[in-house]
């Protein structure tokens, strides 16, 4: 396999909570993000979920009457996941394996599903070849005219974090430099905590489609909104509703979709 994720997988068992809670406090992405799940999905049939995590999406996907398999590096994150499932009564609809994105045939097997969720795994693989890799096991995994949708944190959206959060990052002007050229840290850079890649817009159809994939939609899923999570999480009922529709609207303007923190990609598996 290529790059060594433990590191990774130490910094997910030890922060399972804080993950577990992050889309609580990024709405806005999950308020999104399910838009397109709905538009796209099948009304049923089965989902491979690689990079499950805490189970944020895998309990909402199982309450709608989706058959899941559910994959994550983590065992803390899994527990979690467990642990949720239980809770409202949907463990008999998911199965959890633990694996690597890049490694899936011991733990998945014999399974073509109608779609695929891969909304983490790829930016924590900086090495291209393992990004290739990761969607690659999942591709192989789709049934003809299966749908797959994908992750990424945008290489420029991500600075209006680390703005807000960690102002004194400027200052490292070698990891700066390398973000903005490469996409990640430096390689002799010490690891630990969050270590990831930050991908460029026009770089993430070309990956999908020279697997055989028909691209549907690229979009963003915090348009306009920088760091402010605050302001869309406080809206209820009628203004919420109307500044999603708005948002959604928004997301696939070209001119923009950089400047949101995650980025959606969503795709077909051509037929035979």
């Amino acid at each position: 396999m290529g790059n060594d994720v433990s590191d990774i997988v130490e910094y997910y068992n030890a922060n399972s909570e804080l993950e577990h809670t992050r889309l609580e406090r990024h709405q806005l992405e999950y308020d999104l993000t399910w838009r397109y799940l709905e538009r796209y999905l099948p009304s049923v049939g089965t989902i491979l979920e690689v990079g499950a995590a805490a189970g944020r999406y895998t309990v909402e996907l199982a309450k709608r009457g989706y058959q899941v398999s559910a994959v994550d590096m983590s065992a803390g994150l899994l527990e979690m996941c467990r642990k949720n499932l239980a809770q409202t009564g949907l463990a008999g609809r998911v199965e959890l394996l633990l694996a690597d994105a890049r490694d899936l045939p011991g733990a998945v097997t014999g399974k073509e599903f109608d779609a695929a969720l891969l909304m983490g795994p790829l930016y924590h693989l900086v090495a291209e070849a393992d990004r290739k890799l990761a969607l690659q096991q999942a591709c192989e995994r789709l049934r003809p005219g299966g749908v797959l949708f994908s992750a990424f944190i945008s290489r420029y959206g991500i600075m209006c974090d680390l703005i807000k959060d960690h102002p004194a990052w400027i200052e490292e002007q070698t990891e700066v430099r390398s973000v903005l050229e490469k996409g990640r840290s430096p390689d002799d850079y010490p690891r630990g905590g969050f270590r990831g890649y930050f991908a460029q817009v026009c770089e993430i159809a070309p990956l999908h489609e020279a697997l055989g994939l028909e691209t549907l939609a690229l979009v963003g899923v915090e348009p306009a909104i920088s760091a402010d999570d605050e302001s869309y999480n406080k809206l209820e009922g009628k203004q919420r509703q109307l500044w999603l529709d708005l948002f959604q609207e928004m997301g696939a303007e070209p001119s923009i979709i950089g400047a949101s923190r995650h980025l959606l990609y969503i795709g077909r598996k051509r037929d035979r």
